[in-house]
This record gives C-alpha cells, sequence and structure tokens, in this order.
C-alpha cells in the first residue's frame, strides 16, 4: 500500500490522491486500506517515515563504509544521498521532508526539517566528536532548511535536479557551516591533520565602498 502510495503521489499529486486509488493499485480491498490507515493523511505520514528512515540509513551506510576527513565531506556526501532518492525513490519527490503536505507529518511537536536536522546533528556528533551545544542545533537546522530550499530550486528547473544548482547548495552550506563550526573537526584525526585541514576557508564579506 505504501508503495502504491509513492507511485500515485508522484503520478497525480496528493490532492487527488484518494484511499480508493491507492486500494486499487495496491490491488487490495478497500477495507485492507482502512485496517491500517484511518485516511489517506494517515498513508502519507508513513511514507514520509519511510523515507526519513531511509534517507538516514542510507547516510548511515555511507559513514560506516567511507573515511571523511571532516564533516564538510560529509555535507557532500549526505546532499549526493538526497539527490539520488530524489532522482530514484517513487514518492520522494512529491513528498518530500520540508513541503510534505503536513509540516508536522514526522512528530506533531516539530516541523519535518527539525525532526530531519535532529537525526543528522546525532550522526554529526557521532562521527565527528563535535562539542554537543544548543549553537550546533541551530546550525544544522538552518543547513538542512536552506539545503531542502535551494535543492528544490534544482529539480524545480530540471527534473534530474540542475547539477550548477546542487553544486551551489553544496557550497552555500559548506559556507554557513564553516563559519559554525571552524573550531571543530573529527576527533579521530591526527592533531596535525586537524590543524591544517579544519574547515574551508569561510567566504569573505565584500567590504562596504569596494
Amino acid at each position: 500500500m505504501l508503495d502504491a502510495c509513492a507511485e500515485l503521489l508522484d503520478e497525480i499529486g496528493y490532492e487527488a490522491l484518494s484511499t480508493t486509488r491507492i486500494a486499487e493499485r495496491a490491488g487490495v480491498a478497500i477495507g485492507s486500506v482502512y485496517q491500517f490507515f484511518p485516511d489517506k493523511r494517515a498513508i502519507t505520514q508513513e511514507l514520509t517515515r519511510r523515507n526519513v528512515e531511509e534517507f538516514v540509513r542510507r547516510v548511515d551506510r555511507r559513514f560506516l563504509e567511507e573515511d571523511y576527513r571532516g564533516w564538510w565531506e560529509a555535507v557532500d556526501a549526505i546532499i549526493d544521498i538526497y539527490v539520488d532518492m530524489h532522482r530514484t525513490v517513487a514518492g520522494f519527490k512529491s513528498l518530500r521532508f520540508g513541503d510534505a503536505v503536513d509540516l508536522n507529518l514526522l512528530d506533531s511537536d516539530s516541523d519535518n526539517n527539525a525532526v530531519i536536522a535532529g537525526r543528522l546533528r546525532g550522526l554529526f556528533l557521532k562521527e565527528f566528536g563535535l562539542a554537543d551545544s544548543p549553537s550546533l542545533d541551530l546550525a544544522v537546522l538552518v543547513a538542512v532548511e536552506a539545503g531542502d530550499a535551494v535543492l528544490k530550486l534544482a529539480f524545480r528547473r530540471d527534473p534530474q535536479g540542475a547539477p550548477e544548482i546542487i553544486d551551489a547548495a553544496k557550497h552555500l552550506i559548506r559556507g554557513f557551516l564553516s563559519r559554525q563550526l571552524r573550531s571543530w573537526s573529527p576527533a579521530a584525526a591526527p592533531a596535525k591533520e586537524r590543524v591544517g585541514e579544519q574547515v574551508e576557508e569561510p567566504v569573505k564579506e565584500p567590504v562596504a565602498g569596494q
């Protein structure tokens, strides 16, 4: 039923979606749908949760399989996973995280992007030994919101994602986080490496009159 919901979201959108159509696509009786889900919102809510879990699972697996010099390389990997899911996972482009039909699909007290930011913050704390603080919470949340907005533009310009805008999203997020996290680096890196490879140099702000 979730797969059927995902396919229909891509084909007809949320407004035209109905439990009847989901049942027909899934090849089940409408009563079977209501046995698990009271309405289409509940189905899209569960589909969004599945997308989030798959996204975090892929990020976690990439972190285990690859070695990163620091969070800035991990940011690129996270964006690459997001873009790939947008291209290949049914329903993902129609029901992402930031602009889902209900901004509180994942948690009644937090909007969807705040939930995603919390999950990514946990990965950064575990992988790179960043200091847990409110400033880290805010930095990751702003990065998620900004990245979601710019990547939305990339897929609005090109169904496969405009490469130049995807690259711009990476530079934007790295530039912002470099200002927020410049004193932090991978906990496991040798001291000499940490000194030389903490972060990208922040973008210099233009001086008035120049």
